[in-house]
């Protein structure tokens, strides 16, 4: 099975110089549309698919943002390895704006989105122990490298829902929870990605200290767009070095990212809703 790495991002991420054959297209799903029309081509001979999380022109709250249609539509699209890159805030010190962070932890705290494709009549538990792939996870953090940041391996997002940011007091509870970074976006879409089978890596850019550090002003929105911004051609330099670290064929995850359902579904066959079983056929084919 060809390689297909699919990229949700801010922007700029998708500006890559070299992708061959790139065409906007739209992509219906049953969960509805995606953010925005995905982009895809070919750079140095491994397809690829970029979607504006946010939409083009940043149209969608962090709350608002269609996640199961995004991810729907990145397995409609044969995508094999997804790279989630997000803004985030750092909740440490030795965490600083412009770096990378790989992430391997979420702590969720969002509470106003759909956050699974399973429902009443196919209900469905996955395993989420692990919630991103160590492989992809690896991979994206040596295209991290090679653009001359510092990256960070391994550490805890706060998915918080937004979108106003922290208040001083939730930002040092996090902190002393150990978490890492803190963002908007992370979740529901790993656990959605996770459900639909796919191997999933996150980058965290962090643009500021968030609203604990005592030297630094509160977070605003000037700020985080200035650093995301000053991050831009290090993310797309990030995402132009995944081909040459990922240009295998798509082989079974070692993980088990691509097995995700084997015995994740609890609902008997004969009390099944036929009906969600088709609306999940773009996800969970493989199983149903």
């Amino acid at each position: 099975m060809d390689r297909i790495i699919g990229v949700i991002g801010g922007s700029g991420v998708y500006d890559i110089a070299g992708l061959e054959g790139a065409m906007w297209q739209a992509v219906d799903t049953p969960f509805g549309a995606p953010s925005d029309d995905l982009l895809s081509g070919t750079l140095n001979g491994v397809k690829m698919v970029f979607l504006p999380r946010h939409g083009r022109g940043h149209v969608h709250t962090p709350t608002t943002v269609p996640y199961r249609a995004n991810i729907c539509a990145m397995k409609a699209m044969g995508v094999t390895d997804l790279v989630a890159v997000s803004a985030v805030g750092s909740l440490k010190e030795a965490y600083a704006p412009g770096d990378f962070l790989i992430v391997d932890q979420y702590i969720d705290r969002t509470f106003a989105r759909e956050k699974s494709f399973f429902g009443p009549g196919l209900v469905g538990h996955v395993p989420f122990a692990h919630p991103t792939c160590a492989r992809l996870s690896a991979a994206c953090a040596a295209a991290a490298r090679t653009t001359g940041t510092a990256v960070h391996e391994g550490g805890t997002y706060v998915a918080m829902e937004g979108p106003q940011f922290s208040t001083l007091a939730e930002s040092r509870l996090y902190r002393s929870w150990g978490a890492d970074v803190i963002g908007m976006t992370g979740m529901p879409e790993a656990k959605l990605a996770r459900e639909a089978e796919l191997c999933y890596a996150c980058v965290a850019m962090i643009t500021d200290y968030d609203c604990w550090h005592p030297e630094h002003d509160a977070v605003d929105v000037a700020q985080v767009v200035a650093t995301a911004m000053a991050n831009a051609d290090k993310a797309r330099a990030l995402v132009a070095a995944l081909p040459g670290l990922l240009a295998e064929p798509a082989q079974d995850c070692e993980a088990g990212c691509g097995h995700a359902l084997d015995s994740a579904i609890m609902t008997a066959p004969a009390k099944r809703d036929p009906e969600l079983m088709a609306k999940l056929a773009p996800v969970m084919g493989r199983v149903l």
